[in-house]
């Protein structure tokens, strides 16, 4: 093989259609960085690298809003909690968000992800069926082949989660204005009315429920709203990072040292008394 089909074997190898590299050039799906910077918002410059082409206003505002909603959420979001510690134990600011982005999985952080698939499965059994009757039987089919826990929806701190609905009217707005569809919004407020009757009582959505329909009425794919959730989150965990550098904590554990945790194992014995 000569030296220009290695040379392209590699360049294929390593394809890609996102960002066009050369000396003096830097361009991201076909737009210069001359053209992109001080012209677009992150949340756009976001779209433009997933979706590669830019967003129309609707589409960008949404984004934006869904993205504020979920940067922070406390110290007792494990997420937040392990970059404070982690931090104390003298990692740099990168290391303690690469800890804390990795406690983002199924239990923290997976639930969007999750609420659009179940959305989808929703909207896949209303093609046939009046829309509560489809909710009802996509919970079923979640809560028995997948968790007793439905995501996004119910808070363990919040009664009501105050980020819901100031973002499900922004969703109600966009479909008035047909910038999108409304059918997953329609599809999560079908859950909602199902486990009301179900229950007596209302568990609403919450922030992963809501900024799920976000992502979905915008046509993402279920992992990016991990993904997403994560670019938003990662802006929390660095502030509280950051926080934690002015600090004198080191070794900062779970909690304060005059708590002491339970000790649940054998109570003492001796190696005399062994058989």
């Amino acid at each position: 093989m000569s030296e220009t089909q290695l040379r392209e074997q590699a360049a294929h190898w390593w394809r890609t259609s996102i960002c066009d590299i050369a000396p003096g050039r830097i361009a991201y799906r076909g737009y210069t960085i001359e053209e992109l910077i001080d012209q677009i918002s992150f949340p756009a410059m976001i779209w433009l690298m997933l979706r590669g082409e830019l967003p129309t206003p609707a589409q960008e505002r949404l984004l934006q809003a869904a993205l504020v909603a979920s940067v922070d959420h406390g110290p007792h979001a494990p997420s937040i909690a392990i970059a404070q510690m982690a931090v104390s134990c003298g990692l740099p600011l990168n290391g303690a968000m690469a800890s804390a982005i990795n406690t983002l999985g199924d239990l923290h952080g997976g639930a969007g992800e999750q609420a659009i698939e179940l959305y989808d499965e929703v909207l896949r059994r209303s093609e046939t069926k009046d829309m509560n009757e489809a909710a009802a039987e996509a919970i079923d089919h979640f809560t028995t082949t997948r968790s007793k826990y439905l995501p996004g929806f119910g808070h363990r701190f919040h009664p009501v989660d105050p980020r819901a609905d100031p973002l499900l009217a922004l969703v109600d707005a966009a479909v008035s204005d047909a910038a999108v569809s409304g059918r997953y919004a329609s599809a999560a407020r079908a859950i909602e009315r199902v486990m009301r009757e179900r229950k007596g009582k209302l568990i609403p959505m919450n922030v992963d429920g809501a900024t799920a329909v976000i992502y979905a009425e915008l046509g993402f794919a279920p992992p990016l709203a991990r993904g997403i959730f994560c670019l938003s989150r990662a802006v929390g965990i660095l502030a509280h990072a950051w926080e934690q550098t002015g600090r004198k904590d080191r070794n900062k554990g779970p909690m304060p040292k005059q708590f002491a945790y339970k000790y649940q194992g054998q109570p003492k014995r001796s190696l005399k008394e062994a058989p």
